[in-house]
């Protein structure tokens, strides 16, 4: 059975970013293999409930970002990539502070900081694959 995605129609982040974030998880998790076909924009925009350019425009994302091969009418193919190089420490500062405001707003919500742990590591569990 292939993976799914879903969005939340109430998230203040747009369909289109959910779309293509929950795609890359499953890409960077190798949940999503090499030469695997991806649903239809259609079949797929039907599923989610949204129009299906905001589908075409997440697989345009990825096909930029070099995760898939879209050919017109047949439809979108997970590419072989490899990885890329180290990011520069810039990136790697914006990216600790975007972790610590979501972990900010889980505690606000009142996750524990050990149930935010366990998810984190869940999260590495997956990338280590």
């Amino acid at each position: 059975m292939a993976p799914r995605i879903q969005i939340d129609p109430n998230s203040s982040v747009p369909a289109v970013r959910q779309i293509a974030d929950s795609l890359r998880t499953l890409l960077v998790e190798g949940q999503l293999l090499a030469g695997a076909e991806l649903p239809s924009v259609r079949r797929v925009a039907m599923e989610l409930g949204v129009h299906f350019n905001t589908v075409a425009e997440a697989y345009r994302q990825l096909a930029a970002e070099g995760w898939l091969d879209q050919k017109h009418g047949r439809g979108a193919v997970v590419l072989a990539r490899t990885a890329p190089a180290e990011v520069e420490s810039g990136r790697m500062q914006d990216f600790r502070q975007r972790l610590r405001s979501l972990v900010a707003q889980m505690r606000s919500e009142g996750v524990s900081p050990g149930r935010i742990a366990i998810e984190l590591k869940v999260i590495l569990g997956g990338l280590e694959k």
